[in-house]
C-alpha cells in the first residue's frame, strides 16, 4: 500500500465527512437557531481540509508519476458532493495496482 494514497484517501474521508457537517449540521443551525458563526467556522475547516486534499493529491500524483488526466479524476471528485466517497474505491484499486 503506498503510504500517499493511504494519507489521500483519509483527507478525502474526513473532508467529505466535514462537508456533511456543514451542510447537514451547520447550515440548519444558521437558519433555523440563528447562529451564522456556526458555518464560518465549519466552512473554514472544511475550506482548510479541501486545500490539504489538494496537497495530499499532489503529493500523490509527483510521487506516483500520475498523469494530468489520472490526477484530475480526484480532483474534480472533490467539487462534487460526497464525491471523496466514491472516489475512494477507485484510489484503493490504483493503490493495489502501484504496488
Amino acid at each position: 500500500m503506498k503510504p500517499s494514497i493511504n494519507r489521500l484517501r483519509l483527507i478525502g474521508y474526513i473532508e467529505g465527512i466535514s462537508f456533511l457537517i456543514l451542510l447537514l449540521f451547520a447550515m440548519p443551525m444558521k437558519y433555523m437557531a440563528g447562529k451564522p458563526s456556526i458555518v464560518v467556522w465549519c466552512g473554514w475547516i472544511h475550506g482548510m481540509l479541501f486545500i490539504l486534499f489538494c496537497f495530499a493529491l499532489l503529493e500523490t500524483k509527483i510521487k506516483l508519476q500520475w498523469k494530468i488526466k489520472t490526477a484530475l479524476v480526484p480532483f474534480i471528485a472533490a467539487f462534487v458532493p460526497c464525491g471523496p466517497f466514491f472516489i475512494d474505491r477507485w484510489l484503493k484499486s490504483s493503490d493495489r495496482s502501484c504496488s
